[in-house]
């Protein structure tokens, strides 16, 4: 843990980023007036629909009829005539 005061912190806030990313510390601690007020860390990794998309492949099948009854289904919301 690395503590540094605003001024230091704002001086040196691309670095900081870059310690973290590196693994060199595992946060920083940043101090007003010797007192803690924020503490830095990396985020962690945030999913993406990339990475949820096509969940259920596989899990289940669509029956051969799935869309018979579009038409219908269509007309009763009043999409087409």
């Amino acid at each position: 843990m690395c503590k540094m005061n605003v001024l230091e912190a704002k001086t040196n806030f691309s670095k900081i980023i870059a310690m973290l990313e590196r693994k060199e510390e595992k946060e920083v601690i940043v101090a007003r007036a010797g007192k803690p007020v924020v503490k830095i860390t990396l985020c962690e990794e945030a999913k993406t629909f990339d990475s949820i998309f096509g969940i259920a492949k596989g899990k289940f099948t669509l029956p051969d009829d799935i869309d018979e009854y579009n038409d219908e289904i269509a007309r009763m919301f009043g999409m087409i005539d």
